[in-house]
């Protein structure tokens, strides 16, 4: 598979050329790809999320609540509000987002998507606020449904399974991954900072497949600049 972006290819154009660039430093105040809220299980609401990141000076951000797109929906109605009403402050990006269980090497691996058109058959049947069984449970069965959706499909926290992230990144970039979460706080410090020795080992298989890096707080709680 290929890094497409055929149906949201501006989106996601933006967004690849985002990606290209991420580095331990994006993270968390100029971006942030992992972020939940009351749709899922995290605390913010979403508009409570957006005035953070806005206060925070986010450039690009996305809401990737579990199987549904609720607060990413609200969020984007907020900033379309808030644009209207401060035309001439910086506006950060705001993708679309979920989060996906989904199996790979026999171990259940969270799946991030980005970009994708929320309203594409593809994705519907991730987007029904639980987790899928069957075939489409397995990881070259999501990240077929992502692409055709024509968005990004991100590894999240690889470094946090049971299997290895060097088996878990070789397998999910056979299977057509684009990106993996490289720059992960593990044992979510304060104040946040991602975990050196598996961001380097991380970034490092990256390369080698030829894939992203991204990066997110993964906030469950009222502050985006920290996990939990």
């Amino acid at each position: 598979m290929v890094m497409n972006c055929t149906r949201t290819s501006t989106s996601c154009e933006l967004l690849k050329q985002v990606f290209q660039r991420i580095d331990a430093q994006s993270c968390p105040r100029f971006f942030n790809f992992h972020m939940h809220t009351v749709y899922s299980d995290g605390k913010l609401e979403p508009s409570a999320l957006m005035e953070q990141a806005i206060a925070i000076g986010l450039k690009g951000l996305a809401i990737t609540d579990h199987h549904n797109i609720g607060g990413y929906l609200a969020a984007k109605t907020w900033l379309e509000d808030w644009k209207w009403n401060n035309p001439d402050s910086n506006i950060p990006d705001l993708w679309s987002g979920t989060e996906i269980n989904a199996n790979l090497l026999d171990n259940e691996v969270h799946i991030l998507a980005y970009a994708f058109e929320p309203n594409h058959s593809s994705i519907k049947p991730y987007l029904q606020r639980h987790a899928v069984t069957g075939r489409e449970y397995e990881a070259i069965n999501v990240i077929a449904a992502i692409h055709e959706a024509g968005g990004l499909a991100v590894l999240a926290h690889p470094a946090r399974y049971r299997r290895s992230h060097f088996d878990l990144i070789a397998a999910a970039a056979e299977q057509g991954i684009d990106g993996v979460e490289t720059f992960y706080a593990y044992n979510n410090p304060n104040p946040w900072k991602p975990s050196q020795k598996e961001s380097e080992q991380v970034q490092q298989l990256a390369s080698e497949y030829g894939l992203f890096n991204t990066c997110g707080t993964d906030t469950h709680g009222l502050n985006l600049l920290q996990r939990l």
